[in-house]
């Protein structure tokens, strides 16, 4: 697992060390949270923003079912033959019927406007509904916009082959989404050669996977923090723990 924290810092790391020629980022995911994905955009795009390409060359292999605009921006992708798809859905739950007749559970709404929040507790709106679909329409826009950026293609024609079609390696590429079908094998060696250094380099693999004794050793660490804080804080751990959940 690696979140878009994690993802952003170890880029900005990697941009930020001269010694770094090349990065192959290799996506194994079905999406995930927009934000996210704009967080780990942001990061990727500096070295365009700050001419580094001239430095840094950044492949990106995609993996498993995936999103081809995940977020990142394609100086060249090399794609494995499976499936991948461009989309945005989002979702809010209406819980009042469970609430109510399941658990017995029921609300009373103090808001200040027709608009005052949107709320899992009852049924939409009609202008909730709208607000609703026009956010979900403007991030399908930005995401739809920066895939076509990095594509270097018109956005109208990326949208063409987007809204959640899945679409195999094959045809990724004969719609202009990826530039090869290949492996991470593929994807280093295009890497290396773009960046002038095939004859002479070695990989590090980010971020840095702890051991099983280091899982171990940190679960340890943890436990004695917490059995130090049950006897600093006595009967009133429980009401700690419950704050913290």
């Amino acid at each position: 697992m690696i979140g878009s924290d994690t993802f952003a810092e170890e880029i900005r790391k990697a941009r930020l060390n001269d010694r770094v020629k090349a990065i192959v980022i290799r996506i194994n995911s079905p999406g995930g949270s927009a934000l996210a994905s704009d967080a780990m955009w942001r990061e990727e795009n500096w070295p365009r923003r700050l001419s580094l390409l001239l430095r840094l060359c950044l492949i990106t292999q995609l993996r498993a079912v995936i999103d081809p605009g995940h977020g990142l921006r394609y100086h060249c992708s090399a794609a494995n033959n499976h499936n991948r798809s461009i989309g945005v859905f989002s979702v809010l739950f209406d819980l009042s019927s469970f609430l109510d007749n399941k658990l017995g559970i029921t609300f009373e709404e103090v808001k200040t406007g027709d608009i005052g929040g949107l709320s899992v507790t009852r049924p939409l709106t009609a202008v909730e509904k709208s607000i609703w679909q026009k956010r979900t329409e403007d991030i399908y826009g930005s995401f739809t916009t920066k895939a076509a950026e990095g594509r270097g293609m018109p956005v109208e024609e990326l949208r063409k082959v987007a809204s959640g079609r899945v679409w195999t390696g094959a045809q990724a590429k004969e719609r202009g989404l990826v530039d090869i079908l290949g492996n991470f094998n593929d994807a280093v060696a295009i890497a290396t050669a773009k960046a002038g250094v095939s004859d002479d380099y070695k990989l590090k693999y980010y971020p840095v996977q702890k051991s099983f004794i280091q899982e171990w050793l940190m679960g340890m660490e943890e436990n004695a923090a917490t059995s130090q804080l049950k006897n600093e804080l006595g009967e009133y751990f429980k009401t700690y723990e419950q704050l913290k959940n």
